[in-house]
């Protein structure tokens, strides 16, 4: 996906965990946020140092912007933060996709079901 769909301003993050609209599981933490301004879905992934070494937690955020990418509908007008886990270590990337459509779902964000 296009760096335009990413959000990277502190400011945008902050406003998106003020909004409180979260929910969570073992592996993540979703936060959204309604966005009428853009025209797409923007979303940040934070990866903690907990997880392990910049390598494993680069590995990390590459398969959850591949996820990402995959499952969320380009033209739904929403923020989205995304919090890694440390026991996201345990999952596959199959799993990985399945537990994102989870959350998404409990949001009421809209996506593709992958």
């Amino acid at each position: 996906m296009n760096k335009q769909y990413r959000v990277k301003r502190n400011e945008d993050i902050e406003a998106i965990l003020k909004n409180k609209d979260s929910y969570s599981n073992k592996y993540f933490v979703v936060y959204k946020k309604s966005n009428c301004e853009a025209k797409n879905f923007r979303y940040a992934i934070s990866v903690g140092r907990k997880i392990g070494i910049a390598v494993k937690r680069n590995l990390i955020k590459r398969r959850v912007r591949a996820a990402i990418d995959q499952i969320l509908i380009p033209t739904c007008e929403m923020d989205v933060f995304v919090v890694v886990k440390s026991s996201v270590w345990d999952l596959s990337y199959a799993m990985m996709v399945k537990q994102l459509v989870y959350l998404f779902n409990k949001l009421n964000i809209e996506n593709k079901g992958a």
